[in-house]
């Protein structure tokens, strides 16, 4: 569900959601949002006409678990606190990035378990990852993931081949405000390089990131 009364935002955002493949509704003030019956995750402008984003944000987590994703203009560190603490799952400052967004949504939902039929099972050469179910296959056989190592290699499937950088690795499969050590990164890839059975599946990119890639 996407909480936007702009139009100018709103319809480019739902045309975007559509192509990754989610099924978007949108509503434009509060009280058609708390009408609205049980969205999987929640895109909340704060600047709605009829009531505050925020005691919006409050309501809605009061009465239900959805992953909440706040997308405002309203960039302050104050403003991102109460956002937070009102129960947004997640807090994104206008203007963003669209793969940017995508890929919070789809960070929140793993975080939440609440990815369901929005991802479904992929193939990429002889590996195969069941999002849904969270089971991981190369060349048909089962390899045992923990949970941050599946959640690292989804990410890095999300666009086989493309860089994904270190930053947003600990954003996507940790925290977006994670302020720890970014050496756990390196201690999971090694660990799914070796439970792949090939180090050629996670690349590192020097500098860069780490990307999906596809042994021969």
């Amino acid at each position: 569900m996407v909480v936007e009364d702009d139009d100018h935002i709103a319809e480019p955002l739902v045309a975007g959601l559509r192509r990754f493949g989610f099924e978007p509704v949108r509503v434009t003030t509060g009280t058609a949002a708390l009408a609205e019956a049980d969205p999987e995750v929640i895109l909340l402008d704060l600047g709605l006409p009829d009531m505050d984003g925020v005691e919006l944000c409050r309501q809605l987590r009061a009465r239900s678990a959805v992953p909440i994703l706040v997308i405002t203009a309203r960039g302050e560190e104050t403003d991102r606190v109460v956002g937070l603490e009102m129960g947004a799952d997640d807090y994104l400052v206008k203007p963003f990035g669209f793969r940017e967004l995508v890929a919070r949504i789809r960070a929140v939902l793993r975080r939440t378990g609440s990815l369901g039929d929005i991802d479904h099972e992929q193939r990429v050469g002889a590996l195969s990852i069941d999002r849904r179910r969270r089971i991981v296959r190369i060349d048909g056989a089962e390899v045992a993931l923990t949970p941050k190592e599946f959640d690292l290699l989804a990410v890095l499937a999300d666009e086989p081949g493309i860089v994904v950088t270190r930053q947003q690795l600990l954003e996507e499969v940790w925290d977006p405000h994670w302020y720890g050590p970014t050496k756990t990164i390196d201690v999971h890839v090694a660990s799914l390089r070796k439970k792949l059975g090939d180090p050629g599946w996670v690349e590192t990119v020097r500098g860069v990131g780490l990307r999906l890639g596809r042994p021969s």
